[in-house]
């Protein structure tokens, strides 16, 4: 059985795909003068996206404490952990938010144009920049600290 603690490096990589190819879906789609809301082709795609890196992220995060939980229980502390477990609470909780608010636009089927289209990407890559920064520091307690994974490579 998988220990509970290494749940969260493999669930941590589905936001950060989904939340990414979002941004870029829909840059890409503005750029191109498509419709990105509503229930356009793209704007479905769109909210999927949304959903997928909303949902996984949450489970990211819930698994992320669980796994903090264990790491201090063996006599680990860092303010990196805990810098990490703020970020991530942070992209949780806004990725949730932006999968509701897309999916509220989609089932409304409320198309964002001039300004608004634009709004969109730029939300997504102020988005798209907070994950990276947490991941960042969750890099560093993996490759740097080795933090639930030190005693598996021994």
């Amino acid at each position: 059985m998988i220990p509970v603690q290494h749940i969260h490096p493999m669930l941590v990589h589905f936001p950060i795909v989904f939340f990414l190819s979002l941004t870029a879906f829909d840059l890409i789609a503005v750029l191109r003068g498509r419709d990105i809301g509503g229930r356009s082709y793209t704007g479905t795609v769109s909210t999927i996206l949304a959903v997928l890196a909303g949902l996984s992220a949450v489970a990211a995060f819930v698994f992320g404490s669980i796994a903090l939980d264990v790491a201090e229980q063996g006599g680990f502390h860092s303010d990196i952990a805990e810098i990490h477990e703020s970020l991530g609470g942070m992209t949780a909780i806004a990725f949730a938010v932006w999968a509701l608010v897309r999916t509220l636009a989609w089932w409304r089927d409320l198309r964002p144009a001039g300004v608004g289209a634009v709004a969109v990407p730029i939300v997504e890559i102020a988005g798209a920049i907070l994950l990276i920064i947490t991941a960042y520091y969750g890099g560093q307690l993996v490759f740097d600290l080795g933090v639930n994974v030190l005693h598996g490579a021994a």
